[in-house]
């Protein structure tokens, strides 16, 4: 499950994403899929994800 392409990422998935604010420490949130925002199949930095909380930012792990 490699978490820059958007084919392994899927409502419902637990992930561990990286906030725009928490870029430089690296620091991770934890939540559940909503929506994927990314439109392109794969992205180097990450897929952009919105979590159930409302949270967004590119997935780091797929838990």
């Amino acid at each position: 499950m490699d978490p820059k392409k958007r084919f392994c990422i899927k409502q419902g998935l637990k992930v561990n994403i990286v906030l725009k604010q928490d870029q430089r420490s690296g620091k991770l949130t934890q939540g559940i899929v909503k929506n994927i925002l990314t439109n392109s199949p794969t992205h180097p930095h990450g897929i952009k994800v919105r979590l159930m909380d409302g949270q967004v930012g590119r997935v780091q792990e797929i838990l």
